[in-house]
């Protein structure tokens, strides 16, 4: 029998979930956008839906255990969510709500854990950040999270938050940023925030064109200097933050995925210049910083591989544990 673990990630942006199986293949899909500015029933209603559309399919009665990545910030003791870009859920029972509208297998219960959390999961067991002992990986999207790998595992820390980069202060009189403190990465690095400051600079997205980060990364590459400016200031901010974790616990890699990772050299080439700018002790100094290679997956692949690495759950592929 095959081994089938069910995944639900949910971001700013989409709700994304999958039937994976035991080699962290995506094997079912579904999504729906968020409906980020909604009432908590609406996007518990979008929820639903992306889970009911994988319980329609016949693998769903095999299902080992269901892993839920969220933005955060979480709670995984309690099983709450708190994600700083959907206002309507402060301390929302994300796991009651699902376990109780869910047809789930006798005894299974979801496992929460943050989006970037899973990532760096993923991306430790099969993607760039693989075979590396201590590493940061990186979502930068609609938000900017963080997860942690060090000594080989990842790091939660009590709540699920710990690595939470997005939130470290960049500017000591920046702008606040929602989730209260000001300067924060996110108000410099996010999807959001790369598009409202090249729209502030003059640039305009082509008529049709929604004014995206992949619309001014677009822009950028056809040397737009609004565009090209907005992503130089967005890679500054990622890299001061990243010199700083590193400076705190010693890295090998940093991996970056996300929707605006996809901008590719658009993004990591100034990053890496600034890295030079802000990581210059002898232990943080040329860090290696690189794209993830889950792309789009990595959030699912890693709630998976969470939810399966808990007590009672069946163990991955080979028995080997992210």
């Amino acid at each position: 029998m095959t081994t089938v673990y069910a995944a639900l990630d949910i971001g700013g942006t989409k709700i994304a979930g999958a039937l994976v199986d035991g080699a962290g293949t995506v094997v079912v899909r579904a999504q729906r956008p968020t409906p980020a500015r909604e009432s908590a029933g609406e996007l518990m209603t979008a929820v639903t839906c992306v889970v009911d559309e994988l319980a329609a399919h016949p693998m769903w009665d095999e299902i080992a255990c269901f892993g839920i990545a969220s933005a955060g910030p979480v709670d995984t003791a309690a099983g709450t969510v708190s994600p700083v870009n959907i206002p309507a859920w402060r301390h929302f029972p994300l796991i009651d709500e699902v376990a109780a509208r869910s047809r789930l297998p006798m005894g299974l219960r979801p496992v929460l854990t943050g989006d970037a959390v899973a990532m760096a999961a993923a991306e430790h067991w099969l993607g760039a950040a693989r075979g590396f002992e201590n590493a940061l990986c990186m979502v930068v999207s609609t938000g900017v999270g963080g997860g942690l790998i060090l000594d080989g595992r990842p790091h939660t820390g009590r709540t699920g938050n710990a690595g939470h980069i997005g939130h470290i202060t960049v500017d000591l009189d920046g702008s606040l940023c929602p989730c209260g403190a000001p300067g924060c990465v996110e108000g410099f690095a996010s999807g959001t925030a790369i598009a409202a400051q090249a729209q502030a600079a003059g640039w305009s997205a082509p008529a049709g064109v929604a004014p995206t980060a992949a619309a001014v990364a677009e822009a950028a590459r056809a040397g737009n200097p609004q565009a090209l400016a907005a992503y130089e200031r967005a890679a500054q901010a990622l890299a001061a933050a990243i010199a700083a974790t590193a400076a705190i616990v010693e890295l090998d890699i940093v991996v970056v995925g996300g929707g605006v990772a996809q901008a590719g050299d658009t993004l990591f080439t100034p990053l890496r210049r600034h890295m030079a700018d802000y990581a210059v002790l002898d232990f943080t100094r040329g860090l290696t910083v690189v794209p993830a290679l889950l792309a789009l997956d990595a959030g699912l692949i890693g709630a998976a591989a969470v939810a399966s690495s808990q007590p009672g759950a069946s163990v991955l592929a080979a028995g080997r544990r992210p």
